[in-house]
């Protein structure tokens, strides 16, 4: 009689532990039931299976996941070849169709990221590559989206991390680079010519147009002078009023 109730409780306890599950909150259970899914999926929390009947097919995560894609090689529209590397971001947001639709959701994600990778980035140049990845970015995650929504995956968003550019393009990008620096020095030496002549030619027509501040120039070299370190150098004031009559003696042009 013990014998029998023993053998009762341990057949409860099986059946117990066949027919509960416990499923974390980040997770849904699918249940088949003699080989059909159940029209909604399970969880979180616990769930209770009628054992030899329902089946837990899969346990699906909800959470953000974070794909790496492995580098592919990718010709631009300007014939470069290049290898480029991104990661994807999605999310199942549909657990039945992640099981049912297709026969594994993260591989198929993988494989049609990369087709859409080299696909896109060939349709662009090397400069539109590297001057425009934030709108790159956007295109392919509004395309993977598009792709994998009969899935039941949300592509929340797509980087493309890293260009690996030849040798010799990153010879000829730094030849560019240096090129563009000495240009915009040599136009900002210009611009700083032009403006120092234009404030000298300023200066020499006020003073030619002011007899006392001409005067008041004469007098602030001739101090400058006599206070030099160099005591070779004799100095001859010169009244400004005598060069201002060899000034008007000068022929007038017709």
């Amino acid at each position: 009689m013990e014998f029998m109730l023993v053998l009762l409780v341990i057949g409860v306890l099986l059946i117990i532990s066949a027919s509960v599950r416990i499923i974390p909150e980040y997770q849904r259970a699918i249940v088949f039931r003699l080989g059909r899914a159940l029209s909604q999926p399970k969880g979180p929390g616990i769930i209770f299976l009628i054992p030899g009947v329902d089946r837990v097919e899969a346990r699906v995560s909800t959470r953000v996941v974070t794909m790496d894609i492995d580098p592919q090689d990718v010709i631009t529209r300007d014939n470069i070849s290049l290898k480029v590397n991104a990661v994807v971001y999605f999310k199942v947001v549909d657990s039945m169709r992640a099981i049912i639709n297709v026969e594994n959701y993260l591989y198929a994600t993988a494989q049609l990221s990369q087709t859409h990778l080299r696909s896109v980035l060939g349709e662009h140049s090397l400069d539109e590559l590297l001057a425009e990845r934030e709108k790159i970015n956007l295109h392919l995650q509004r395309i993977l989206d598009q792709n994998t929504d009969s899935w039941g995956i949300k592509v929340v968003a797509v980087e493309v991390k890293h260009v690996d550019l030849p040798p010799d393009q990153q010879r000829a990008m730094a030849r560019q680079a240096e090129a563009e620096r000495e240009r915009r020095a040599k136009v900002i030496a210009a611009e700083g010519e032009l403006q120092a002549a234009q404030t000298l030619r300023s200066a020499a027509d006020l003073l030619s147009n002011n007899y006392t501040a001409l005067q008041l120039r004469y007098l602030q070299t001739m101090a400058d002078m006599s206070t030099s370190n160099n005591a070779k150098t004799i100095f001859f004031p010169l009244p400004i009023d005598l060069l201002e009559a060899f000034q008007n003696m000068r022929p007038k042009k017709e």
